[in-house]
């Protein structure tokens, strides 16, 4: 991306608040979009967005270029999601109907909104890491390699989760094609 590449350099000259500025507005949505996949709870997914980007603004000056900007950004975002997830399940029990009542009804990001609505809740239904690929892949336009890297797992793997993701929502979409409506 070549706006990553421009923040980059701004990093690298040492003008960090100039890079973050630029980091902010192209990646507000990405950040969420990952943060919302993992809690599917929109208010927590912005607060935890916000909680992403001070760690960005802290560690932006370390940031060695190792990994693509993108990747980074996003396995950072995904590890704080998933601590948060971890942490929310040991406070709340899913098995409480009310309280998963309350997380499927939550609405989609706004993202989301143009999307067929039939998909978007067969997406929804699918494991997480299925539904983390399947967005990755697909909504964020990344390769196979660097949904491996965003998600920390081998590219076989991430090739795999496709494969039952788009088997599950093939089978979800053809059911649902097939009801009245």
């Amino acid at each position: 991306m070549p706006a990553d590449q421009a923040i980059v350099e701004l990093v690298q000259a040492g003008r960090g608040q100039e890079a973050f500025e630029r980091l902010l507005p192209a990646y507000r949505r990405r950040v969420f979009g990952l943060a919302y996949g993992i809690l599917r709870d929109r208010a927590a997914a912005e607060d935890l967005a916000q909680e992403v980007f001070v760690k960005l603004w802290q560690a932006l000056p370390r940031y060695d270029g190792r990994a693509q900007l993108s990747t980074w950004i996003y396995a950072i975002t995904r590890n704080a999601a998933v601590s948060a997830l971890r942490a929310r399940r040991r406070e709340l029990s899913l098995a409480d109907e009310a309280v998963a009542a309350e997380v499927e009804g939550v609405a989609a990001p706004d993202a989301a909104a143009a999307e067929d609505p039939a998909l978007r809740r067969a997406i929804d239904r699918l494991p997480e890491k299925q539904r983390q690929a399947i967005t990755l892949y697909y909504m964020d336009e990344r390769s196979v390699e660097e949904v491996a890297d965003m998600m920390g797992i081998p590219a076989n793997t991430v090739k795999t989760h496709l494969h039952r993701a788009r088997a599950s929502l093939a089978a979800a979409l053809g059911e649902s094609a097939k009801e009245p409506a």
